[in-house]
């Protein structure tokens, strides 16, 4: 099973995603946060079609293409509940859901913590899962309407997964995550990770995919072990101006 790829950069600092099933040729959107971009890179691509939106979670900054994108292309559009506070939904996925492009099936994985309907889309057999706002490069969301154990059980899930899964998340906030990383972790080994990311991020390349057994070494929300912890993590990274 192979699913192309294709990042967008969007906005000041968020991506969003193309994914097209090779076998078939049927394509996704997930999250819309700049329609034009969306449809522009869409043409480029020469995919010629969009079968569905995929959104993770209701931010605006996740949602308000769908319906310029929708109206330009005639897809679907799949997400939980919460999205229909901004925008409606042909189908309404919680986590015993599964979506199929073509063929390939995504796991729906309810992610609470950064909203509390947020969802993740994980590829199992492509070893790849679109992450929205749950887990960055050295970071995590910040928890707008959830608690720290329900963010901590959502990143834990990621941390189950197969060690090669690639990680496609929603914002590039490297400079920051990695800043805050290294004011609560000494290794030498992370400080090296954090250079070789910087100097992938001078050379115009994205920060992500990142993969689960990157972020289970590295990044500072993973490594701190339990609830609590990440709790205290959480709450001194969103006051840090390091």
């Amino acid at each position: 099973m192979t699913l192309d790829v294709r990042i967008i950069a969007c906005l000041t600092d968020n991506y969003g995603f193309l994914v097209r099933d090779a076998e078939t040729g049927s394509v996704a959107c997930i999250d819309t946060p700049d329609a034009q971009a969306i449809l522009a890179d869409l043409e480029l691509s020469g995919w010629g079609r969009l079968d569905l939106i995929l959104n993770t979670h209701w931010h605006p900054d996740h949602t308000q293409g769908n319906a310029a994108v929708r109206a330009a292309t005639g897809c679907m559009v799949f997400g939980p509940a919460e999205v229909e506070r901004v925008a409606p939904l042909d189908r309404v996925l919680t986590g015993a859901d599964r979506v199929e492009l073509g063929a390939t099936t995504f796991e729906v994985v309810e992610a609470p913590g950064h909203t509390l309907g947020h969802v993740m889309f994980h590829a199992v057999a492509a070893r790849m899962a679109f992450v929205g706002d749950v887990i960055f490069p050295l970071g995590c969301g910040r928890l707008f309407e959830g608690t720290p154990e329900q963010m901590w059980t959502s990143l834990s899930r990621v941390a189950t997964w197969d060690d090669a899964t690639m990680l496609w998340a929603a914002h590039d906030y490297l400079e920051g995550n990695s800043r805050f990383a290294l004011s609560v972790d000494d290794r030498p080994e992370l400080a090296a990770h954090v250079e070789e990311m910087l100097a992938r991020r001078a050379r115009g390349r994205p920060t992500v995919p990142t993969t689960v057994e990157v972020e289970r070494r590295f990044n500072p929300f993973l490594t701190a072990g339990d609830a609590p912890t990440f709790a205290a993590r959480r709450a001194a990274k969103d006051v840090y101006r390091g």
